[in-house]
């Protein structure tokens, strides 16, 4: 799949970003997201030790470390996300084909 996005992402708010998440990744809030065991992105039941920390809105696309931006994902989900934005994934989704009821 092609990339349609645009990277013109500034190093020092990555590397700013990527070190609150560090710190973000030892609180309490963050360990009792993980001991929900349960994927944001696609709903199952997922060991904590395999959850990995996903940035909603990728830091390279200028998401930051905060709360309301990051999620538990499976590493498929996480991998598979790369660095698209929530509506980015809803353009990619296949579409269910309508019912013949």
């Amino acid at each position: 799949m092609e990339n349609w996005y645009d990277l013109d992402a500034d190093p020092a708010h990555i590397a700013r970003e990527r070190e609150k998440a560090r710190a973000l990744r030892k609180t309490a809030w963050w360990q009792r997201r993980l001991q929900r065991g349960v994927c944001a992105y696609c709903g199952r039941p997922t060991a904590a030790r395999e959850l990995t920390l996903d940035h909603v809105v990728p830091v390279a696309r200028g998401g930051r470390s905060v709360k309301g931006n990051v999620v538990p994902a499976c590493k498929e989900c996480n991998n598979r996300k790369k660095l698209m934005t929530p509506a980015e994934q809803l353009m990619i989704k296949p579409l269910e084909p309508p019912s013949e009821d």
